[in-house]
């Protein structure tokens, strides 16, 4: 299997990394046709990879279909600095198990290097391998797995699938964020590279950042991270021959869709792939072809509405243009309306009612803080407030961090907001009701899009708990990291929908713009 060349050949070409990752790595690829033996090929960058190389900054985020072959290119480019570098270089792989990792390193980084040349092999033998490491006697330089990485400076660093780390294994995500990514020196590289996994975690949070900056074409430091794409379209092997695949009306409205938004027709061959896929691998659910196979990066991280609470009437104030880029504000008090979390997050949505329309110009959650952050950061908005709404619960219970346990979550309040209302949302016997509440309001509603980002979220993925016994989804709502958020909002509906319109501001425009509007969505 060992690529058969002079040591003359070798020498005139090992100043190029381009025909060295070309021309001297093997790797195993999955046999096609019956037998589906594995096969040993020279490994040359796809055109997705070589895209990658193209573009690749210091600081790396890459949001991706499946197999593109990322975490191949990203093995074998780190086996190659490490191998050529004049100079020890340390780098590092990072996996979601142990398992993933060890199989990565055997699979990918240990094959390649045993299937070199053997006059290269002679030129750079090993002085240490184990089943996660290799360090090379002639520079010193040396390549590990790992699930993280903390001790001493990492010069180049892959973290593989994090998204699904940081969905299943949120400690490590942690680790790798708090402990991994830091030793990266800023002249070093780091490639983070996953599908999606949910609007929740660090992949998403960074991959949101790094896409705000590529939006605004900014030029990038050495710390900040630059935004790839790669959706399954682009992938040549994507396609089947469209002989036997039906595709239904829904199929057809969704690829003219596609098309508008990536300004490309697609063919049949990829039509037929994707709706095979869909069918075949995962039982006809979309969702999980949105997250696995992406058209584009939006999409990447859209879930399924299925047994969302707010998913109709979020949808309509879209389409209604009730969702803005900015709302002013108005010569009207600003009411709060809160979840007092006591391990988990507080959530505060800031109101104003302005004419017929309740306005909601921003939200804040925290975690881990007593009454006294959310007092200063309601303080720090330089609002006039009307009402602080807060649930049936502050009048009897304590936040376990404030120095002050004798007092009442609503007595806390009174006394950091003299003079100002703070009024008890009434208890309610069915969360069912309060959110139907909610559903009925709705259309009044109105949402600054830039300042409560995080709060739609919430909304949007609020959802009924799923009884995987019965295969349902059950009749009350799932506790996560949206509840919060949720239940705060939730404030609001029991009281607009008992009667409760607010302090009305004056409104002399009788509301906002329609489409059309430099405002509207």
């Amino acid at each position: 299997m060992a690529m058969t060349m002079t040591p003359e050949e070798l020498a005139a070409h090992m100043d190029d990394p381009m025909w060295r990752l070309n021309n001297l790595y093997k790797i195993v690829v999955k046999g096609e046709g019956d037998e589906g033996d594995d096969l040993v090929v020279q490994f040359k960058p796809n055109k997705a990879q070589r895209r990658l190389l193209a573009r690749l900054h210091y600081r790396n985020i890459i949001l991706k279909a499946r197999q593109l072959g990322f975490s191949t290119l990203v093995c074998i480019l780190w086996l190659d600095t490490a191998l050529f570098s004049k100079g020890p270089i340390r780098c590092g792989i990072i996996a979601q198990d142990r398992e993933a990792a060890e199989s990565l390193f055997r699979g990918k980084v240990k094959f390649a290097y045993d299937n070199l040349p053997e006059p290269l092999r002679e030129r750079m033998p090993l002085s240490k391998s184990t089943a996660t490491e290799l360090e090379f006697a002639h520079n010193g330089s040396s390549i590990r797995v790992a699930t993280s990485m903390r001790s001493g400076t990492i010069h180049r660093l892959h973290v593989s699938e994090f998204g699904k780390i940081c969905a299943k294994y949120p400690d490590k995500a942690r680790e790798v964020v708090t402990g991994s990514i830091p030793a990266v020196p800023l002249s070093g590289i780091l490639v983070i590279e996953s599908t999606a996994e949910g609007q929740e975690g660090a992949f998403y949070d960074m991959t949101e950042r790094a896409k705000a900056l590529a939006q605004k074409r900014t030029p990038l430091t050495p710390k900040d991270y630059r935004f790839h794409f790669y959706a399954w379209w682009e992938a040549d092997e994507y396609e089947l021959d469209p002989a036997g695949v039906t595709f239904t009306d829904a199929d057809l409205i969704y690829f003219l869709e596609v098309e508008t938004k990536i300004g490309r027709a697609l063919s049949d061959a990829k039509r037929a792939w994707w709706v095979a896929t869909r069918d075949s691998d995962f039982g006809g659910d979309a969702s999980l072809m949105w997250q696995e196979y992406p058209s584009t990066s939006e999409e990447a991280f859209q879930v399924s509405t299925d047994g969302c609470y707010f998913s109709t009437q979020l949808a309509l104030a879209r389409k209604q243009g009730r969702v803005l880029r900015a709302i002013p504000l108005e010569a009207a008090p600003v009411n709060t309306f809160w979840d007092l979390g006591r391990s988990d997050q507080t959530a505060i949505w800031f109101h104003q009612r302005v004419g017929m329309e309740n306005r909601f110009i921003r939200y804040y959650e925290a975690s881990g803080e007593d009454v006294s952050h959310f007092v200063a950061y309601l303080q720090a908005r330089g609002y006039v407030f009307g009402t602080h709404y807060v649930p049936h619960d502050a009048e009897h219970r304590r936040l376990g961090l404030s120095p002050d346990t004798n007092k009442t979550i609503k007595e806390m309040l009174e006394a950091l907001l003299p003079g100002q209302r703070i009024q008890t949302v009434p208890r309610i016997t069915s969360v069912t009701t309060g959110i139907q509440s909610t559903r009925s309001v709705f259309s009044s509603c109105y949402f600054d899009e830039t300042n409560c980002m995080e709060g739609l979220m919430r909304l949007a993925n609020y959802r009924k708990e799923w009884d995987k016994a019965r295969g349902c989804w059950r009749d009350f709502p799932r506790h996560d990291d949206n509840s919060n958020g949720a239940d705060a909002f939730r404030q609001f509906g029991q009281e607009a929908d008992g009667g409760n319109v607010f302090p009305r501001g004056a409104s002399t425009s009788g509301g906002f713009k329609r489409r059309g509007s430099p405002m509207a969505v």
